[in-house]
């Protein structure tokens, strides 16, 4: 069985995860190559996933609520960065 993973230690991966959508390397096609961008997607998306659940939480403090929407507001930033 899975171990739960900390909110807090949730936020801190999926700024990790953003980070990695940035990093991926665009090819020699361009960045409007569908796998990339279907890539792109999928890491963001994944992001998303990791805080998505947090804010319903019995212990998720105003804090912890903020940052998730500041997380939200950092993946369409970055979908926005790196794919227009």
């Amino acid at each position: 069985m899975s171990r739960l993973i900390p909110a807090a230690e949730r936020i801190i991966r999926a700024r990790i995860v953003i980070q990695k959508a940035r990093d991926l390397p665009v090819p020699p096609e361009g960045k409007y190559e569908f796998s990339y961008i279907a890539a792109v997607k999928a890491v963001l998306q994944e992001a998303r996933d990791l805080v998505k659940f947090i804010p319903y939480s019995p212990t998720a403090t105003d804090d912890m609520k903020e940052d998730i929407k500041k997380i939200f507001e950092e993946a369409d930033q970055a979908n926005q960065e790196i794919l227009h």
